[in-house]
């Protein structure tokens, strides 16, 4: 560029110079301000140029600069692309692993479901039999507590019949020692006539005075004789202070059938008419109240000994302690 700016001036000038000889003064003047103002450009010019080459080399620097980050960067690039490709082969071996992982996933996701499906069920079953159990618990406690009820009703109910058993054991016992009494008592008011057809006998919680018929009675016969007679005095007045006492007077005769047109007719009028006999003796001498006395007839039906008929025919007095007072313990 500078050696074309020189060239240029000398061209400049040759013409100058001949214009200065071949043209007037004006022409020079003219030619001559020309030149002065083609030197400013050309100047001007110069500066340009000079600031351009400046600008020039510094775009070269720039451009060289630029080339060697582009180099780098295509290297870096190369690099790059050498690392994307293998991440990018990575990224694959890690998207097949992930879609493996993801269908594993699934699998056992579906799995789980359908294990959580089973297990719900098992829960729901599991829920609904401890609901049962519990129901059945509540029916049980209710049960129990019933039965607490019952039994505390039960234990309430064995005391008082336990008190009751105690009272019955102290009755009983106290008119079995009254028993014994009553037997000791007639057994010694009767002392004279033992073994004349007469036996004092205690069972069943209750004393028996037998007298056989011979004793009493002539055969056939409900009058009383004077022996016969004195005998029920005497347990009349033996027995006549005991307040709680039933007394039955029982007839017995043997098999020999009667066959008479007067009373007694039979057998029945016979036991039934001595039996009378008997009670009319011992209310007659005693203070015995007359509705503790009941007199019957049994005939010829409960014998002692089928064998012996005298023995059959008797009078059984039955002395039995009252006994109201245990009826009214066991009704209790």
């Amino acid at each position: 560029m500078k050696k074309t700016y020189s060239c240029s001036a000398a061209i400049l000038i040759g013409l100058t110079l001949i214009f200065q000889s071949c043209v007037p003064q004006r022409k020079y003047l003219e030619l001559t301000t020309e030149k002065t103002t083609m030197e400013t450009d050309n100047e001007a010019l110069r500066e340009n140029n000079e600031a351009l080459t400046t600008k020039f080399n510094e775009t070269k620097s720039d451009n060289d600069l630029m080339s060697e980050q582009l180099k780098g960067l295509k290297s870096d690039t190369t690099i790059m692309g050498t690392s994307l490709r293998q991440m990018t082969g990575k990224y694959d071996k890690i998207n097949q692993l992930n879609e493996i992982m993801s269908a594993k996933s699934n699998a056992l996701l579906q799995e789980s479901i359908d294990e959580n499906k089973e297990l719900l069920v098992e829960l729901d079953e599991t829920r609904q039999q401890l609901l049962n159990k519990e129901d059945m618990l509540n029916l049980l406690e209710a049960d129990l507590n019933e039965k607490g009820a019952n039994l505390d009703a039960l234990s309430t109910d064995l005391q008082a019949k336990s008190a009751r058993v105690n009272e019955l054991e102290q009755l009983l016992e106290d008119q079995q020692t009254a028993v014994n009494s009553l037997k000791d008592k007639v057994s010694t008011a009767l002392l004279g006539f033992e073994g004349e057809g007469l036996t004092v006998e205690q069972k069943n919680g209750k004393v028996y005075v037998s007298l056989e018929a011979n004793l009493l009675f002539p055969s056939g016969s409900t009058v009383i004789n004077n022996d016969g007679k004195q005998a029920l005095i005497d347990l009349a007045k033996a027995v006549e202070d005991q307040s709680d006492l039933e007394i039955i007077v029982e007839g017995h005769t043997d098999t020999d059938k009667m066959n008479s047109p007067n009373h007694p007719k039979d057998n029945w009028e016979l036991s039934v008419l001595r039996s009378t006999s008997v009670v009319k003796i011992m209310t007659a001498n005693s203070t015995i109240k007359p509705d503790i006395l009941s007199a019957s007839g049994k005939s010829e039906y409960v014998p002692v000994d089928p064998s012996d008929k005298s023995k059959n025919r008797r009078i059984e007095i039955i002395l039995s302690p009252n006994l109201d007072e245990l009826f009214k313990i066991i009704e209790g």
